[in-house]
């Protein structure tokens, strides 16, 4: 069960709330749906000080936030504290966020910041390949999970995928931390070169040669393992 950030969705500081009754924002001002407006209108209100649209922002990416900070850190208590600090970080700073561009990667950027900051004040050894931590049932677990193995394989070529499972995450965590949150993004949580990019604040050649620098040295590790 993932914790409820409720108790410090809270607007930036300087910055007038509106609530039911009182407030900057006069009841025939403030927005009927949020649930469907788009990231950018939800955003646009949580600046003025609209504090559900602030509840509404944690209630759209408390999930994903937490399953990539969970994939770095392989720590379920430890991806929540993160979590935390992402958010802390994401509602203090709305008015940075540039609405030409997509919320959802703005987010990321803060929280892989978050993550890439805790791993270099002390070693993660691994990262989960396994399905995405909130996945409620096998066939979720599975849907996310970084495929080691094909369909219809006997019990010892299972286990030796588990195997290879284990030492790839093991392999992963011994990467630099840049290097790291590049292959989580791409091979575990499956986004493209070009959102990468947007989201580390990276040129798109830099995230390729990350990319490629990050698999030789994963092959290197692996290859010391059947030696």
């Amino acid at each position: 069960m993932l914790r409820t950030y409720d108790r410090f969705v809270a607007p930036p500081r300087d910055t007038a709330t509106s609530n039911a009754g009182d407030g900057v924002i006069a009841a025939k001002d403030r927005p009927s749906n949020l649930t469907s407006a788009s990231d950018q209108e939800v955003v646009a209100w949580a600046v003025r000080g609209h504090e559900p649209a602030f509840r509404e922002l944690v209630r759209r990416y408390e999930r994903p936030v937490f399953s990539l900070l969970y994939r770095m850190v392989r720590d379920r208590a430890l991806a929540e504290d993160l979590a935390q600090e992402t958010f802390i970080k994401v509602l203090n700073g709305l008015k940075s966020y540039r609405p030409e561009f997509k919320f959802s990667s703005w987010i990321f950027k803060v929280a892989n910041n978050v993550a890439i900051d805790q791993l270099r004040k002390r070693g993660v050894d691994t990262v989960s390949m396994d399905g995405a931590p909130d996945a409620k049932t096998p066939d979720a677990r599975a849907a996310t999970a970084l495929q080691l193995s094909g369909h219809g394989e006997n019990p010892l070529q299972e286990a030796e995928a588990r195997e290879l499972g284990t030492a790839i995450e093991q392999a992963i965590g011994r990467l630099r931390p840049e290097y790291r949150s590049c292959i989580v993004l791409r091979h575990v949580e499956g986004h493209s070169y070009e959102e990468i990019a947007q989201m580390l604040d990276l040129p798109l050649g830099t995230v390729k040669t990350y990319i490629h620098r990050a698999r030789n040295e994963l092959r290197g590790y692996l290859e010391d393992r059947r030696a």
